[in-house]
């Protein structure tokens, strides 16, 4: 592997499906980094022609440019190691690992909406105020005899009366 040196951001030719694999909250992340520690890890890139192709370290490369740095440091690599890492990328293996990845994205954000869902629902139901009873076949409070106001029995006789007078069964 070659050693490390500087290039100029401007120079370096990133391929269009590459660009839509940039997170912006990694590449602000590395680019928080960058400003405490400095860049760490080189990026890697292979020569075409008169240009430079990024093979890996776009997060770095567009954490610089967020930066307004200039240059970059990276390494040059063998043609065929970099086509020998696009086909690692592309292994049956790794593709199984991003799907599975994929769903269980999919599943977490499914689950986290049922749950926003569900207290939702549960504050719109605690902020209801409570509904009115039918009153169908109960008695008015109004007229019903208040027990309240009497004292309780003191003997079996006197609650069988009193039975009796306010229509109970005993």
């Amino acid at each position: 592997m070659s050693k490390p040196e500087s290039f100029p951001i401007e120079k370096i030719f990133v391929p269009t499906k590459r660009k839509k694999d940039i997170k912006p909250e990694v590449v602000a992340e590395i680019a928080e980094s960058m400003l405490d520690i400095g860049q760490q890890a080189p990026i890697s890139v292979r020569t075409e022609g008169d240009r430079l192709v990024l093979v890996e370290g776009l997060h770095r490369l567009e954490a610089c440019k967020a930066l307004g740095e200039t240059t970059i440091l990276g390494v040059v690599v063998a043609p065929e190691l970099a086509q020998h890492r696009k086909l690692l990328s592309e292994r049956p293996e790794v593709e199984a690992e991003r799907l599975k990845m994929a769903r269980l994205k999919q599943l977490r954000l499914e689950r986290e909406a049922a749950e926003a869902s569900m207290a939702a629902n549960k504050r719109v139901h605690e902020a209801e105020t409570p509904r009115a009873r039918p009153t169908n076949g109960v008695r008015d409070p109004a007229k019903a005899p208040s027990r309240a106001a009497k004292s309780p029995p003191k003997t079996l006789s006197d609650w069988i009366t009193q039975q009796k007078s306010s229509g109970g069964r005993y």
